[in-house]
């Protein structure tokens, strides 16, 4: 059952959707002991955290208010895929339409997938068009030091590969 192409696309899709639920989420603090959320103020894709980029208050109100419409913006699909999940889920492989519920439902988790993905070019560019140019060049640094160590860590895995076979006797 778990090996069907379908059923392994439905996976990924609801792993999607619950990722992006995941980073959609709102929240109003920096992480600090005090009681405020504890996730970090990074934007996805940035490659450093905002309080890192030593942002203006101008600044920081105009980011926060990119994100927040962003998430309200695509707020209505996710609902709409959400109730369209219950719905299928609600269903036994026995019940008329169950394949074509299946079918629709991929689909508007594929669409939803794709506009939040657009969204999130959407937000980057936009958080970029407020940034100053010392902000970019500290993005871009942090970028090509997190590609160098991915760069390393994969040359210490070509190295070693995994064996897939396994070794007796350890």
């Amino acid at each position: 059952m778990y090996k069907t192409p379908a059923f392994r696309f439905l996976l990924a899709t609801v792993m999607a959707v619950a990722t992006t639920v995941a980073f959609a989420a709102p929240h109003d603090g920096d992480g600090s002991s005090d009681g405020s959320s504890r996730h970090s103020d990074g934007v996805r894709g940035l490659g450093v955290s905002l309080t890192q980029l030593n942002l203006s208050d101008a600044q920081r109100a105009n980011i926060t208010q990119i994100i927040k419409a962003s998430a309200t913006q695509h707020a209505a699909q996710r609902q709409a895929v959400q109730t369209q999940r219950a719905a299928f889920d609600a269903m036994t492989p026995s019940d008329a339409g169950y394949q074509s519920a299946a079918a629709s439902l991929a689909q508007a988790e594929a669409n939803e997938t794709q506009a939040r993905i657009v969204q999130h070019a959407q937000v980057e560019a936009a958080i970029y068009a407020v940034l100053t140019p010392a902000q970019r060049a500290l993005i871009a640094t942090a970028k090509a030091q997190r590609q160098a160590r991915e760069a390393a860590w994969q040359k210490i895995q070509a190295q070693y590969p995994a064996d897939s076979v396994g070794q007796p006797g350890r």
